[in-house]
């Protein structure tokens, strides 16, 4: 596997090391041993999937509170998203940074989600699916999700917003998500 840092502490671009042959190929796309030589969080407990009808579809932007906080490794499956992450760790450098990726069913990038971020994407085509290993497990309690269109984030999506869920759409902007936590 290739270990690319981000601009944001913590978080990597993964990308899996093809072994081919006439058969196609052969790929590892998770170590915990590997993961945690790079301080990454290898614990997988729960593990989800999203299927997104359409292009231009939106989810995010969420995350958990501690002492739920989780780790994601998030990997398209089918079809393309634009995947992005923004820095919620308080005393952080890069609060309120973000990036953004593009993970594909053809590229087979993966991007590693430290606890303490924001996590969101865009479909890029129709009939896309995500797969995700969590390190912990969902708590409702514990989600929370700040706006994808904050202007102290200035997240630049690759398109129009087609399909939201009105949970998605009504999660507050930063300022009032702090005073909620």
């Amino acid at each position: 596997m290739i270990f690319t840092k981000t601009k944001l502490g913590g978080a990597y671009i993964l990308e899996p090391e093809l072994v081919e042959d006439g058969r196609g190929f052969f790929a590892r796309t998770w170590s915990a041993e590997e993961a945690a030589g790079y301080g990454l969080n290898p614990k997988v407990v729960q593990c989800n999937t999203s299927f997104n009808k359409r292009r231009g579809t939106l989810r995010g932007m969420h995350y958990q509170l501690p002492p739920d906080e989780e780790a994601k490794l998030v990997r398209c499956t089918s079809g393309a998203v634009y995947d992005v992450i923004v820095d919620l760790r308080r005393g952080s450098a890069t609060w309120g940074q973000w990036i953004g990726v593009e993970l594909t069913s053809l590229n087979r990038r993966m991007i590693y989600i430290p606890e303490g971020f924001a996590h969101g994407f865009q479909t890029l085509e129709d009939n896309t699916e995500v797969f995700y290993q969590m390190s912990a497990y969902y708590r409702a309690q514990s989600a929370r999700g700040v706006r994808w269109d904050d202007p102290v984030f200035g997240i630049e999506w690759p398109m129009e917003v087609s399909v939201m869920s009105e949970r998605d759409r009504g999660h507050p902007l930063i300022g009032a998500a702090k005073k909620a936590s």
